[in-house]
């Protein structure tokens, strides 16, 4: 990371150290947050002296407040003109954009002080009708602000503070000029803080145009990652990989599953639900209501197991989520990071685990190097012992929930006619010659049924 002009101020060890408005400190009180994390201490007295930051933090290590409290901090006293904000924080998701804003509406009413979250999927005239009316701080998706901004519903003139937070998802999503026309916009005499788990050449880009003499700071993700987590690899069989993600999935207490496709998750939902386990699915194809019913439904317990895409992958933020499950391993180790970072947030621990049949083992073995991991691995097979001892799977009651069937009007499997991505290898080699992908597929989803049932006794 860059050396800066000025040394950085040093780190705090309360929250009572910095100058932070007494309503702030009342609600930090009032959430039981007693001292900051090592991010906070460190960013904190650099971001409210005005200084811009360069923070390296893996997701779930506390940012938000050590932003966030200096967005506020800074922006107290002061009210928006109609349409024209005063600070700004640019995330790269719709889920991010909500745990952001949640987190810090209460330090924001404290102050007095007006949100609004701006993304896609959601209604545009009510987010306008706030704009319109004034509001000091805009949580945004570079998509959605840069229509509105077209639309000249929203003028970033006024901003004063802008944030980018998850700065390397934004670029590896393809929204660098997005941003970088957003961020042309705001005040160029301005704070600027920007966040991001690795600083790769497009973040590199931003932050060398936009940052004036940051001050870097750096909570290493890879080594957080591996100090809080346990990681395991579980080689298990392809034929045999379903039915060990359905004893998983119907352990005691809740777990994050990631398949690689919206088609994948929908169809495991609905195999789970036709084994009594109370699923749902995240994907981008569901529609926003959608998400953040099925989120709220998975915090509170209604829902024990959430199915996603990698569109889960960042911005969610669950209490007490102990297992992360990588039924199908992501390609790039990134991604594997975040997922991870699901659980084992803000100094808590927990455990990943990911399902790797023979063909997946080498680009696995990369992932994690790439990644700064060395799991454990342990070859695993469903109904076996190692399997409960490592995940705390469990054979699953097989009463199909309300609304969910285990077999068609022909008596089949439900789904076996649809095709199960993620059953096979990332390759897909697994279904090739006499019998289709789909067909063996839909064989190992009917499969994983039977075994149940009969491990069961039925």
């Amino acid at each position: 990371m860059p050396e800066p002009a000025v040394p950085a101020l040093p780190p705090v060890a309360s929250f009572e150290e910095l100058d932070l408005p007494r309503e702030l400190l009342g609600t930090l009180a009032e959430a039981g947050v007693a001292e900051p994390f090592p991010i906070q201490a460190a960013a904190l007295p650099n971001a409210l002296a005005g200084r811009d930051v360069l923070g390296r933090a893996r997701t779930g290590s506390g940012k938000t407040l050590a932003f966030g409290l200096a967005v506020l901090a800074r922006t107290a006293g002061r009210k928006a003109e109609p349409k024209r904000p005063l600070a700004l924080v640019l995330v790269p998701t719709r889920e991010l954009a909500q745990q952001v804003t949640e987190a810090l509406a209460p330090h924001a009413a404290a102050l007095g002080l007006r949100m609004t979250a701006v993304v896609g999927g959601l209604s545009i005239g009510r987010q306008v009708g706030e704009l319109r009316r004034g509001t000091e701080v805009v949580v945004a998706t570079p998509g959605r602000l840069n229509d509105l901004v077209g639309r000249r519903d929203a003028s970033l003139e006024r901003v004063r503070t802008a944030v980018l937070d998850e700065a390397d998802q934004m670029c590896d999503m393809g929204f660098l000029p997005q941003v970088t026309e957003l961020l042309d916009q705001v005040r160029p005499d301005g704070q600027r803080m920007l966040f991001s788990a690795t600083l790769d050449r497009n973040v590199d880009q931003l932050v060398r145009a936009y940052l004036k003499d940051p001050v870097p700071l750096s909570v290493d993700p890879s080594a957080a990652t591996v100090t809080t987590m346990d990681h395991h690899v579980l080689h298990i069989q392809a034929a045999d990989k379903y039915s060990a993600a359905t004893e998983i999935a119907a352990r005691e207490g809740r777990v994050l599953m990631f398949l690689d496709t919206k088609h994948g998750v929908d169809q495991f939902v609905k195999h789970l639900r036709a084994m009594g386990v109370r699923a749902e699915g995240l994907h981008s194809g569901k529609s926003q209501p959608q998400r953040t019913r099925t989120l709220a439904q998975f915090k509170e317990g209604a829902v024990t197991v959430l199915v996603a895409t990698n569109v889960a992958a960042r911005g969610i933020h669950v209490d007490d989520l102990d297992l992360v499950v990588n039924v199908d391993p992501p390609a790039d180790h990134k991604d594997y990071l975040h997922r991870g970072g699901r659980t084992a947030r803000a100094g808590g621990s927990g455990k990943v685990v990911t399902l790797v049949t023979p063909n997946q083992r080498r680009d696995v073995v990369r992932l994690m190097a790439d990644a700064r991991i060395r799991p454990t691995t342990t070859q695993v097979r469903s109904g076996e012992a190692a399997l409960s001892r490592i995940t705390g799977a469990k054979a699953p009651s097989g009463v199909p929930l309300s609304g969910a069937s285990p077999t068609d009007a022909k008596g089949r499997p439900a789904g076996s006619d649809l095709g199960f991505r993620g059953m096979g290898s990332r390759s897909g080699k697994a279904g090739r010659g006499k019998e289709s992908r789909k067909t063996a597929e839909a064989k190992a989803l009917a499969e994983a049924r039977r075994a149940a049932r009969v491990r069961r006794g039925h």
